[in-house]
This record gives C-alpha cells, sequence and structure tokens, in this order.
C-alpha cells in the first residue's frame, strides 16, 4: 500500500468519524467532514467509496449536492449558522489583528455570497 492510498485513507475516516459527530451534535457541521470522507475514500478504495456512498449519512446529507441538485434550504441555513458562529468567534478573538479581521470577514462573505448564489436550494418532497 503506497503512501498517498494511505493518506487518503486516513482523511477519508476521519472525514467520517468528524461528519458522524456533526450529525448528532447541532452546532458541529457533518457536511464538510462528510465531502472530505467522500473524498479520501474515492481516491483511496473502490470498496469503502461504494459502502460510504451506500450509506444513510451520505444519502441524507452529500447526496444531492454531489449530484448538483443543491441542498435543501435547512441544510443551507444551517451551514451558514455555524460558519457564521465561528467567524464570529474568530473575529473576537482577533480584536487586535486587523488584517485577521479583514481575511475573516472576506471569507465570512464568499461563504455567503456562494451558498446563496452558487448553490441550488432544492425542495423536499413530501
Amino acid at each position: 500500500m503506497n503512501v498517498k492510498k494511505i493518506i487518503y485513507l486516513s482523511l477519508g475516516f476521519i472525514g467520517l468519524v468528524l461528519g458522524a459527530i456533526g450529525a448528532l451534535l447541532p452546532l458541529m457541521p457533518a457536511f464538510p467532514f462528510l465531502l472530505l470522507a467522500a473524498f479520501g475514500f474515492g481516491r483511496s478504495s473502490e470498496k469503502l467509496d461504494a459502502w460510504f456512498k451506500s450509506t444513510k449519512l451520505y444519502k441524507n446529507n452529500l447526496e444531492s449536492y454531489v449530484k448538483g441538485q443543491g441542498m435543501t434550504l435547512k441544510t443551507k441555513l444551517k451551514i451558514m449558522i455555524i460558519v457564521t458562529i465561528l467567524m464570529c468567534i474568530g473575529f473576537i478573538m482577533m480584536h487586535k489583528i486587523v488584517l485577521g479581521q479583514a481575511v475573516l470577514a472576506l471569507v465570512w462573505l464568499f461563504h455567503i455570497i456562494y451558498f446563496l448564489f452558487g448553490v441550488k436550494t432544492i425542495k423536499l418532497d413530501k
């Protein structure tokens, strides 16, 4: 087994564990970690990639986004709120570092613009 494959497998498992925790805890986002898991498993193992894509965790959180269909409004809002809270904490902690605050503000702004205009909003069928 080569080093690249081990690194990708490690990223996949780290993303899976953190994503599963994020699916259970309200303040921790699952989405970016599950994307990391999909990336890691996709690059390292066809079997793990197929298994991960068959899980409920993947289907409920990533499948529609990966297929290019978008995200539900609830998912988009959850991600934007969590990122905003975390960015605010960082912004406050950098009260003496104006350049750091400016970078955080720009990252936050681009994040909000991306989720509002770059990611389609899908409706759930009931």
